[in-house]
């Protein structure tokens, strides 16, 4: 097996992608945007987050890449620029998932046990 050695920039650039998936707010708009392009009035309304809120998660998410932006009239469009994101997070929830009924095994051997 064969060990890749990432350079410390190259580490802090990964940190700061996860950072960016951090917060909860910012997956809400990135699950409403795994729909379709939206606005932001749009993403209010699907998220039931604020106004400020949204376009304050929206202009981080345009900085790290993984969210455009295309203006089109007097509105702005949001759209997934990559796609990646979902296919990342099945992983994650599919770990999770795997974790938890490992867990509640566990405990219910324990509960036999006792």
């Amino acid at each position: 097996m064969t060990t890749t050695v990432l350079a410390p920039e190259t580490l802090e650039q990964i940190a700061d992608y996860f950072k960016v998936l951090s917060e909860v707010s910012r997956l809400q708009v990135l699950c409403a945007l795994k729909g379709g392009r939206q606005n932001v009035t749009q993403l209010v309304e699907s998220t039931g987050l604020g106004q400020a809120n949204v376009s304050k998660h929206l202009k981080l998410l345009t900085q790290s890449g993984m969210v455009r932006r295309s203006p089109q009239g007097n509105s702005v469009f949001y759209e997934i620029s990559d796609p990646t994101i979902f296919a990342m997070c099945d992983l994650i929830y599919q770990s999770l998932g795997d974790r938890l009924r490992r867990q509640t095994q566990h405990l219910q051997e324990w509960e036999k046990l006792g």
